[in-house]
């Protein structure tokens, strides 16, 4: 064990973990309206309990051992043989830090990304089948979807897809996830006639400030160690964020005439998203043209395309995770290259060959969160109903599902 290894990985833990709490629930918190604020944060904080309590009970075993090519085995169900001084790692990877540690680094990347799913679908979902939801997607969609891109047998991690810390696993799943959650719940009441505007972006721009900070430890963390790596992944993520801000920034001055702050919130989680697969992997000049990329990607997700599917995805989860996902795992095909400053090899024949990888990782990630989401939606109305009354939605679910109140005036 290297002692400087296992502390810088403690600390991103600790970092991711304050992106679910309190640095999503605050940024969703602000982006709901007044009578919905309670709720939108208890469906952050359950998700992210509920999937953190399931990945160490067996989401770890079937992400991270060997099995098929979609799925893990059986041998570390409930974390068996982690945490003991004699177990050995079983997986290579880690030379430096005990296996513990890397499962409790990676149980904040299933939590983080069940939590996004619940910003489509709010303002609208009773809580508790939002809990049945997250346990039947976690299941069905994150650790297929994990295995595949990180599992030392993974189907997409065999081809060569490259995913430094989650641009395909947490983003493009969580924004597939809850587009198709949306649209099987149906349009809050209201939806096209009346504002949803955010009832505090102070709030929103709190929880956006933790959630970047927090992201330093997300892309940081994923080298596993305090290394030449892990810098030039905290480097990337800077760069990309502020880039992604100026971009989307820009974009709303040419085509509406003025910024705004919640545009260029936006855009700062636009550019984090998209360097995420890339972080450790390309040349800080190639993360300040990704995080801009991919919020004018961002831009067409939130402003265009969502127009035109007609999908009421309350706080645009698919347009900046998903859209902007989808984005950063392309980009990184590109800049890996050695042309353009990455480690890859030099050429436009290898440039294109990991282009097409990084495509068919983002085509498998897409459908496998669709269907499972579907799946998980289906059963979890079924069991439990997971749309609010029409009465509760106007009551606020703040009253109607927790009896509590944010405010009290």
């Amino acid at each position: 064990m290297d002692k400087t290894d296992v502390l810088w990985v403690m600390v991103s833990t600790l970092l991711v973990w304050l992106m679910c709490l309190p640095g999503l629930a605050l940024f969703y918190g602000g982006l709901a309206r007044r009578h919905h604020t309670l709720s939108v944060m208890s469906q952050v904080l359950g998700a992210s309990a509920l999937a953190t309590l399931l990945w160490f009970l067996y989401g770890y075993s079937l992400v991270f051992t060997p099995g098929s090519g979609a799925l893990g085995g059986w041998t570390r169900l409930g974390l068996s043989g982690l945490y003991t001084p004699a177990d050995k790692p079983s997986l290579a990877l880690l030379d430096s830090i005990p296996e513990l540690l890397f499962a409790l680094f990676q149980a904040t990347f299933a939590a983080i990304t069940c939590a996004l799913i619940t910003g489509s679908i709010a303002e609208r979902a009773r809580f508790g089948a939002v809990l049945c939801f997250t346990a039947l997607w976690f299941t069905l969609g994150y650790l297929p979807i994990a295995h595949m891109v990180w599992g030392p047998d993974g189907w997409l991690h065999a081809l060569g897809a490259l995913d430094f810390a989650g641009g395909t696993v947490v983003h493009i799943s969580s924004g597939v996830a809850g587009l198709v959650a949306a649209r099987y719940l149906g349009a809050r009441k209201g939806f096209g006639r009346q504002a949803m505007a955010p009832h505090s972006l102070p709030l929103n721009l709190t929880g956006a400030a933790l959630l970047w900070v927090g992201w330093f430890g997300f892309n940081g963390g994923s080298a596993l160690a305090a290394n030449e790596q892990a810098v030039l992944a905290l480097a990337n993520t800077l760069l990309a964020a502020v880039s992604g801000v100026l971009a989307w920034a820009l974009a709303e001055r040419m085509f509406k005439g003025r910024a705004s702050l919640l545009g260029a919130i936006s855009g700062g989680i636009a550019g984090l998203v998209g360097i995420t697969p890339a972080a450790g992997l390309v040349a800080p000049g190639a993360a300040c043209l990704i995080g801009a990329l991919t919020a004018w990607a961002a831009v067409y997700g939130v402003n265009g395309l969502k127009r035109r599917l007609g999908v009421d995805d309350a706080f645009d989860v698919f347009g900046i995770h998903g859209i902007g996902g989808a984005a950063g795992a392309l980009l990184t095909g590109v800049f890996f290259s050695g042309s353009l400053g990455g480690p890859g090899p030099a050429g436009v024949g290898p440039l294109i060959h990991q282009v097409w990888v990084q495509f068919e990782a983002v085509i498998v990630s897409l459908l496998w969160a669709a269907l499972a989401a579907l799946i998980a939606a289906w059963t979890a109305d079924h069991l439990l109903g997971l749309r609010a009354t029409p009465e509760q939605e106007s009551q606020g679910l703040d009253q109607a599902d927790l009896g509590e109140s944010a405010y009290s005036v």
